[in-house]
């Protein structure tokens, strides 16, 4: 992994230093916190009572049984509680598409919540809920999304009219003169199997309520926007009634862990029964009714070019079965908008997007949040048009990847790209290889047997976290900002603590933050401790999602800290009788520049603040304490009426090379070498952001060629259990190589961009191409993810020509 050579860090004292994460040392101590190691006096357990149909009426439930049972509390239906709460929200405009936490009247996918059954300890509540027998009666159900939009197919929630939740096309430019004018077309299907993330710590909610206080306390292994307030608004509760303690470790998440109607459940529980209530997900329930699937995309792509190989146009239509509930999965269509060229310069687009309703388990929002299936489509139709022309993959991406000098670049969708120097970076990624010898590896492979292909991908990562989708979905939804804070504060003793308003999955956001803050005030980042505040202490967030935090958590932490340093040089301004212009900050002390003897220190700055009111200029405020809330950069604007917005501020680039090999018996892949040419501007902690890319990679190798949550014309689940959904391994996962490069984006506080989904962006891709460059001798290609060993034999069977 190369070390940061961008000019732009020597401007900086801590920023892309190597320096380890704060929080590893309490991991490696196993002094972690996570929401599972909060145990509370009285503590009950949940275990659930799913359902075994896709699509059926409930016609009756008993639960004596199970309430017969010493210790059980409560045997919990959707009739006893779905009256007394508030349905979640759908993120579109599909107001009869309502879901609560239990099912009531019917289900809608095997694995639904039908009873929650309360115990004084999980082992009996799961005892209890085998006894609660439940009567359905099948209805017709929709699985595959394609027939779900034919005429006359089961609709999966009969009030909203239609399987169709939500569609729009968009047309930016002159796609049908350009294609009429262009001297080739291509068109192709690719489909993105649903996948997850499977973080190691499935969900954990536990809720407390005070009669005393009229309060609810949650502990949760959280990761979503807006958590505390729909959790308020669900149990029709004031806002103020609800903390949630953002204090815990959160063990993985890339997305998944939203957990609302868990949260629901337990707070509702705590409240009705006066003890407080946990859930811990087992493995099975997460699998299949956590809400914790991602994408399941097909893409229906056509791509105007010319013998030159230079791509002017594309049609891009792309269903999306997002299950049988909405909630913010149909919005992984909307992020694509602000890339949905990638990194090219491609002139226009139509954009066609669905969202299907279908009796499977509900998606939920996974890393990358929709990006990475059109990054393979579209790296796919690049892979495509080459072959088409007989060009080299890479002289074919030179030739349409958008030049360093361009940016900003304004793509047809109406973003702006920040910046960017995309052709080095590949060019950096094919030297690290080298790609010379990779071919003579690649060749050396062939000559043994075997099948071996390289692969190429050069793919954005959109950064920062708009909230420009929400109203490009939903008209009625007129939010327009998703600014996040930090308060930062001296204490009389010197020492700097800085609060921030939310949890952290593995991002390392004390580390982000305390670096930001000792760069700001030039202290020591080791010493600056960095505290997570619960929701009624907190300052505003929108939580760790988007690639986002780097940029504006690590932007209010700057601003924050800049508040103080300004407040330090107005005190010290005020006892040397000079402007604040004539002074220099120096790791924390202060003097007059055209005389340094006139000096004041850091703590006497700070007692000053603290105690010496008499010494502060006239009516500033005693104390050091600051708050900074950021918006996003770009951010505050409507989507025009044709849909061209500014998607997300900044975007990170990566260029992926890889070279593998296939079994030709057996459809075995193995993938020998893997180098990743990046850039995400500045780097706040270079080991941070190559721990997030070397997990990107892995999870993206899952996603390319093991994992699939697939279902039977049943609508049930078939891969639900580690037996059958199969996650790579450190056997699978090779070594790997990353390049940095730097372009500051020149939106941001310190030129840095998002890099929590980077690896996972352009890995699926390459590794499709690798694989597909491997097929291609022996005829064969697939255009399908994963590509399991027996989808690669099924394609080289098909490939050969059938004996007479």
């Amino acid at each position: 992994m190369s070390a940061p050579r961008h000019p732009a860090y020597e401007a900086f004292k801590y920023i892309g230093r190597p320096r380890r994460a704060v929080e590893h040392r309490r991991f490696v101590l196993g002094q972690g916190h996570f929401a599972a190691d909060v145990h509370l006096p009285g503590l009950l357990h949940v275990a659930i009572v799913a359902s075994p149909h896709a699509s059926a009426r409930i016609v009756s439930i008993d639960t004596s049984p199970a309430l017969a049972l010493p210790g059980v509390h409560a045997a919990l239906t959707g009739e006893q509680m779905n009256d007394a709460i508030k349905p979640m929200l759908p993120g579109v405009d599909a107001p009869s598409v309502t879901r609560y936490p239990l099912a009531r009247g019917v289900v809608r996918y095997a694995g639904e919540w039908v009873v929650a059954v309360v115990a004084e300890s999980r082992a009996l509540a799961e005892d209890a809920a085998e006894l609660v027998h439940v009567e359905y009666e099948p209805l017709p159900h929709a699985v595959d999304p394609e027939a779900a939009m034919a005429p006359g197919a089961p609709l999966v929630h009969p009030a909203h009219g239609s399987n169709v939740i939500w569609q729009r096309r968009f047309d930016w430019g002159p796609v049908d003169a350009h294609f009429a004018a262009a001297e080739h077309t291509l068109a192709y299907r690719v489909r993105w199997s649903r996948s997850a993330t499977v973080p190691i710590e499935t969900f954990v909610v536990t809720g407390l309520w005070s009669d005393a206080t009229q309060m609810l306390d949650v502990w949760a292994s959280i990761q979503m926007p807006k958590y505390p307030d729909l959790l308020a608004a669900c149990l029709q509760l004031p806002g103020n009634a609800v903390r949630v303690h953002f204090d815990v470790d959160v063990g993985g998440s890339y997305g998944v862990k939203r957990g609302l109607k868990h949260s629901i459940l337990v707070g509702y529980l705590a409240k009705r029964l006066g003890r407080p209530v946990r859930f811990l997900e087992d493995r099975l329930e997460n699998m299949r009714g956590g809400d914790m699937q991602g994408p399941d995309r097909l893409f229906d792509v056509e791509l105007a070019f010319n013998g030159d190989g230079r791509v002017r146009a594309m049609r891009m239509r792309a269903l999306e079965d997002i299950g049988a509930y909405s909630g913010r999965s149909p919005l992984q269509l909307g992020k694509p908008v602000g890339a949905i060229v990638g990194p090219y310069t491609i002139e226009s687009v139509t954009y066609d997007a669905c969202a299907v309703l279908t009796n499977k388990t509900p998606q939920e929002a996974v890393r990358g949040f929709g990006q990475s299936p059109t990054n393979y489509a579209i790296e796919t139709g690049m892979d495509k048009v080459a072959r088409f022309l007989g060009m080299d993959r890479i002289e074919l991406r030179r030739r349409n990847l958008i030049p360093a000098n361009a940016f900003p670049y304004l793509i047809p969708s109406g973003t702006h790209y920040d910046s960017g120097d995309y052709e080095t970076v590949m060019d950096k990624a094919l030297a690290a290889a080298p790609y010379a010898e990779l071919c003579r590896e690649r060749d050396a492979l062939r000559a043994q047997g075997l099948l071996a292909g390289i692969g190429l991908s050069t793919c954005l990562e959109p950064s920062g976290g708009n909230s420009a989708f929400e109203p490009l979905f939903n008209p009625k939804n007129l939010t327009t900002t998703w600014m996040d804070a930090c308060l930062v504060r001296i204490d009389l003793n010197g020492a700097v603590t800085a609060l921030m308003g939310t949890s952290s999955a593995g991002q390392a956001h004390e580390t982000l933050v305390s670096t930001v803050v000792g760069e700001v005030l030039q202290r020591h980042p080791d010493s600056i401790r960095v505290l997570h505040a619960d929701s009624l202490n907190a300052l505003p967030s929108n939580s760790p999602v988007g690639s986002r935090m780097a940029i504006m958590l690590g932007g209010a932490a700057a601003g924050a800290a800049r508040l103080l340093r300004s407040k330090l040089l107005a005190i010290a301004a005020h006892r040397f009788g000079v402007a604040p212009e004539a002074l220099v900050y120096e790791d924390g002390d202060v003097f007059v520049q055209a005389d340094p003897a006139r000096r004041i220190g850091w703590a006497q700055l700070v007692e000053i603040a603290h105690r010496h009111y008499h010494e502060m200029p006239a009516g500033m405020e005693p104390g050091l304490q600051e708050k900074f809330c950021w918006e996003v950069p770009t951010g505050g604007q409507l989507p025009t009426a044709d849909g061209r917005v500014q998607m997300y501020p900044c975007h990170s680039f990566e260029s992926h090379l890889v070279l593998a090999s296939l079994d030709p018996q057996t459809g075995q892949v193995r993938l020998h070498r893997y180098v990743v040419g990046h850039d995400c501007g500045v780097m706040i902690n270079p080991d941070v952001v190559h721990g997030m890319t070397l997990g990107g990679v892995a999870h993206g190798l899952g996603a390319a060629l093991f994992e699939k949550f697939a279902y039977s014309p049943e609508g049930q689940l078939l891969s639900g259990t580690f037996m059958d959904y199969l996650l790579p391994s450190a056997a699978e996962v090779p070594a790997i190589t990353i390049v940095d490069h730097c372009t500051p984006s020149p939106l941001t506080t310190f030129g840095q961009k998002g890099s929590g989904e980077a690896g996972y962006l352009g890995g699926p891709a390459a590794i499709a191409s690798a694989v597909n460059d491997a097929l291609a001798p022996a005829g064969a290609a697939i255009d399908a993810l994963p590509m399991t060993p027996q989808a690669i034999w099924r394609a080289l069977q098909a490939a050969r020509p059938t004996r007479s």
